[in-house]
């Protein structure tokens, strides 16, 4: 048996044991607002519910272990102690993927990730209409569990309302987990879905992703693409320039000239084998 004290390591190491060790954990989509309105939206896995009446969901932003600075949620608690905590499902797990990117305080994650921006009924932060199941909370108490990097920051909320799609319920109002088709975090880059078990997802870029906001129209409003499709062409840190382009198709002239219908098809083809370059080029091909 290999055996750990936690003292003896460091605390990203030890952060990678527990992540792995402790999976999968549910994910909060935590969406806020700071004292001067603006939107913030970020995914935290350590999160989970703990009492039905009252009811109470708790979940925890940590301090980072790199550099020690707070994340936007927490601040954002602090200053306007309300927040909505939107369930993740298969359909936007690379958008919400994507919304994990360190992006400067002010940026609105919801545009960067495509998601649309919807008004609680009675708190300010916005819910995330694409999520099947949205509580609206009121935070009750912050707990801080240390100072250092690492710590974590027990965010206690008490829902006030939940919202349900009722595409995901059946003929007596109750959530059928194979339609929610959930979604959790492990540890590296894994996740598990309800249906499927683990599946992989690339972590966000060090550097920022373009986001969705800065996609070509023509792509962003895509009859074909998925916002899956648009949230992995939206996590690259540029798009492949215009010579990349030419090359690719002149190695692949059977893409020059098809209608833009048929050019998203193979680029969602390119796409479900994670191959986000060769989408890429694909839908820049003049």
């Amino acid at each position: 048996m290999f055996t750990i004290d936690p003292t003896q390591i460091p605390t990203a190491k030890l952060h990678g044991y527990l992540l792995s060790a402790i999976a999968p954990r549910p994910i909060a989509f935590a969406s806020t607002i700071d004292a001067n309105g603006n939107p913030n939206l970020s995914p935290f896995s350590f999160f989970n519910v703990f009492s039905a009446n009252p009811p109470i969901l708790i979940f925890s932003p940590a301090r980072r272990v790199r550099d020690n600075t707070t994340k936007h949620t927490l601040e954002n608690v602090h200053e306007v102690k309300e927040v909505v905590i939107n369930v993740v499902n298969h359909a936007i797990v690379q958008q919400m993927s994507l919304s994990s990117t360190e992006y400067a305080k002010g940026v609105n994650e919801f545009e960067k990730a495509g998601f649309t921006m919807l008004p609680s009924e009675t708190i300010k932060p916005f819910r995330v209409a694409e999520s099947p199941v949205q509580f609206e909370c009121k935070v009750n108490e912050i707990v801080s569990l240390g100072t250092e990097g690492g710590a974590g920051n027990l965010i206690i909320c008490e829902v006030l309302k939940l919202h349900i799609n009722e595409d995901v319920l059946d003929e007596n109002q109750a959530i059928v987990q194979e339609k929610l088709d959930l979604v959790a975090r492990a540890g590296g880059s894994y996740y598990s879905r309800a249906k499927n078990g683990f599946f992989e997802i690339p972590k966000p870029l060090t550097t920022l992703g373009i986001g969705v906001d800065n996609l070509p129209e023509s792509i962003r409003n895509s009859t074909i693409l998925t916002g899956n499709n648009l949230g992995m062409l939206a996590n690259v840190e540029a798009a492949p320039n215009q010579q990349d382009v030419d090359n690719f198709a002149r190695d692949n002239p059977t893409f020059i000239g098809i209608e833009t219908q048929e050019k998203h098809k193979f680029a969602q083809q390119f796409l479900e084998n994670n191959d986000v370059d060769s989408a890429w080029k694909v839908l820049l091909i003049n």
